[in-house]
């Protein structure tokens, strides 16, 4: 039986990250400590584990069918890439950086400048962009400390919290884009192990959505439902159940997690009691 083969990265938060969301669609892996590849147990779907630059390569090539990578990566390394799902976690940016003692106006301010990062294609596309010409350094692995030992007046580089930058005596400036974990597949990819895909992606959206929103369960006085059911739409409407409390009924509905506590605080103006709030593991349309 054919398996559909699947790359994440070996570790990190991505890793964890993707990991989990293979959990949360009931896949069960198999996987030891240190090994390169492993299989689900219960789907058609063997994972391997590399490092997050060899990804977009392993995907033009075949050797895997879909990756679970960082958009930033697929970006610099993989023109040609599909992406077919944003997964909506791990979360970064791919930004510009100098000293905090430098004074920056604009883009411009780079012109001739030297800037050493790990993304040379990125940078080159965005110094295009704006005009703007620059001496790349291209450096792999801790690229912060350029300045500081005076290798470089700038660096590009992925900032999550912007702790490390502050660590080093840098400052932001500039986003060249912002990035999040995507599935990504390969031009390559069989008729059959599309299919398995399908089933993957299916069962990612249903995840996705079930994370995205929370389901509410309220009382409210009959006398104030139809305020209250204009405030909660639901997928199609709510839930409405009359209570053992004459002139009362329970309603049951769904509120995307963004517009949560505003939504919240309107159904109290409205007279709703007893609001119960419960996660949504899957949320199947």
């Amino acid at each position: 039986m054919s398996k559909l083969k699947i790359a994440v990265q070996k570790s990190g938060r991505l890793h964890d990250d993707s990991m989990q969301i293979l959990k949360d669609v009931g896949i069960s892996i198999d996987n030891g400590k240190d090994q390169l590849k492993a299989s689900a147990k219960n789907f058609p779907l063997e994972v391997f584990y590399l490092r997050n630059g060899d990804i977009p390569q392993y995907l033009k090539d075949g050797v895997v069918d879909v990756a679970i990578i960082g958009e930033n990566v697929l970006v610099e390394k993989g023109q040609g890439i599909k992406i077919i799902e944003k997964l909506k976690f791990s979360s970064c940016k791919v930004s510009v950086a100098v000293p905090k003692s430098k004074t920056y106006s604009s883009i411009k301010d780079l012109e001739g400048k030297r800037i050493a990062t790990s993304y040379p294609n990125t940078v080159n596309q965005f110094l295009e962009k704006n005009n703007v010409k620059a001496n790349l350094h291209i450096i792999s692995g801790s690229v912060e400390i350029a300045p500081s030992i005076g290798l470089a007046d700038a660096i590009v580089d992925i900032v999550s919290s912007g702790s490390t930058l502050f660590k080093n005596g840098l400052k932001e400036v500039e986003v060249l884009l912002k990035s999040e974990a995507v599935l990504a597949v390969s031009p390559l990819i069989s008729s059959e192990n599309q299919e398995i895909l399908d089933k993957l992606q299916f069962r990612l959206q249903s995840v996705l959505r079930g994370r995205q929103n929370k389901y509410v369960l309220l009382n409210a006085p009959d006398d104030k439902l139809e305020a209250i059911v204009n405030i909660l739409p639901g997928m199609n409407s709510p839930t409405i159940l009359p209570l053992a409390k004459e002139g009362w009924s329970s309603l049951h509905s769904v509120i995307n997690k963004n517009e949560f506590w505003e939504v919240i605080d309107e159904l109290k103006r409205h007279g709703a009691e007893g609001i119960l709030v419960c996660p949504i593991e899957n949320m199947v349309l």
